[in-house]
């Protein structure tokens, strides 16, 4: 009887299997560069529209996930019952569109549409492809796998950063979302060309029930699960402070250090780039090194990484200097980036086959909405009722405040791994 590795290679080579999670990854740096390019950009746009930080925190964060973070549950629906591989395709033509038609926007709110049109079109790239990587790669692989498409968030911030900010710095804001946009409606159409659909269980050996499961089943189906619970708020806590972070170093760096969009978005990226990608491919290769002999190492990793962060992620905001403050960044972004990997992982292992899409898509609603929707927002709102006694330093107290919400996330994981082996399925 073949294993799990056999029966994947039968159908697809290793080659193949490779080049379909290599170009996983760049659909989704290209998502994370249409995303996040709006943060190297908030001071010119707030200085050309005039808006308040609590707008922006909405531009950036809630209007954003609300839209981003519902989609995608009736998209993986969709996904887990028709072709992976073509939603993946429209979705980024969809948010590559929305980008370019960022840089016209003429006003707050129709910039504001912009951004939830974006939203709308990245709710249709994580679920499908992590129903996609699970099927082509086998549990033990899993977490590396999915750790290898992450890698498209550290990439695509890199990326989105340094050009976001020197593009700004002598076109304009306009003409950044311009050249970041578009290059995404030709990588559609390659993409659709190129990538293979893999069948449903594949990596497996287990076959796809014709029946599939409501999105209220899958709901219940997770809600049932500790593991799944303390793991998804735990994930979600993360993202609020990585989020909010991410969204708001720039104007932090701007304000508190007097620091140019060109110097911040090279510094930032490389800095969110580099220790960023480390930490989401060491964080997965971990999990599965550690959770193959005692499961729940899958988790605790997470844990310990968010701990050891904290400390240093104080001294990020009371640094006195720049360049001390970006050199203390580099390990509270290494081992915050731990969780991404396993999390979505161990979430694909918890259902079965038929929920898998759905799944990954309820674990991204409830990170994005609190993570993605609240963060920014929240940094935002504080930051203003600061600035009447900090002054250009409230957005830097702000996010001092909110760094040690990892410490909150870190005993979720840690809880979490108590419960992940006896809830884990090893068939449907």
């Amino acid at each position: 009887m073949l294993n799990q590795d056999q029966q994947t290679s039968t159908l697809f080579s290793a080659a193949t299997r490779k080049y379909v999670l290599s170009m996983l990854v760049v659909v989704y740096t290209f998502n994370f560069i249409d995303r996040q390019i709006l943060s190297i950009l908030l001071e010119p746009i707030k200085n050309e529209l005039q808006v308040s930080d609590t707008a922006l925190g909405a531009l950036s964060g809630f209007a954003f996930a609300l839209f981003y973070a519902t989609l995608g549950i009736p998209i993986a629906r969709l996904a887990d019952r028709s072709s992976r591989r073509n939603l993946i395709a429209i979705a980024l033509t969809v948010w590559s569109g929305m980008t370019a038609l960022s840089g016209l926007a003429q006003n707050y709110w129709q910039l504001l549409a912009a951004r939830i049109g974006v939203g709308v079109g990245e709710a249709g790239c994580s679920p499908p492809a992590h129903s996609m990587i699970a099927d082509y790669y086998p549990a033990h692989q899993r977490a590396t796998a999915l750790g290898i498409y992450s890698l498209g968030i550290p990439v695509g911030i890199l990326f989105g950063f340094i050009a976001g900010g020197w593009i700004e710095q002598f076109f304009g804001w306009r003409v950044a979302f311009f050249i970041v946009g578009i290059p995404g409606l030709a990588l559609a159409i390659i993409f659709r060309m190129t990538v293979r659909e893999p069948p449903r269980g594949l990596a497996e050996g287990r076959v796809l029930s014709v029946e599939q499961p409501s999105v209220m089943a899958t709901f219940n189906y997770l809600r049932n699960k500790k593991s799944f619970r303390h793991m998804a708020f735990g994930g979600a806590l993360t993202a609020f402070v990585g989020y909010g972070l991410i969204t708001w170093a720039p104007s932090y760096l701007s304000r508190s250090h007097g620091m140019g969009s060109g110097e911040i978005g090279t510094w930032l990226g490389l800095i969110l780039g580099i220790p960023g990608g480390i930490g989401i491919v060491l964080g997965g290769f971990l999990a599965d090194k550690y959770g193959s002999r005692d499961t729940r190492w899958f988790l605790w990793i997470v844990s310990i990484a968010l701990v050891v962060s904290a400390p240093f992620s104080i001294g990020v905001y009371l640094a006195p200097t720049a360049t001390a403050s970006l050199l203390l960044l580099m390990l509270p972004v290494l081992l915050g980036n731990f969780y991404q990997a396993t999390t979505f992982s161990q979430t694909q292992g918890l259902v079965p086959l038929g929920m898998r899409a759905v799944a990954a898509a309820v674990l991204l609603f409830i990170i994005n909405i609190v993570g993605l929707g609240l963060g920014p927002q929240a940094v935002g709102i504080v930051s203003d009722l600061l600035k009447p006694e900090y002054g250009d330093d409230s957005v830097r107290y702000s996010l001092l405040i909110f760094s040690l919400v990892n410490l909150w996330s870190a005993w979720h994981y840690y809880i979490a791994g108590k419960y992940l082996k006896e809830e884990l399925v090893t068939g449907d």
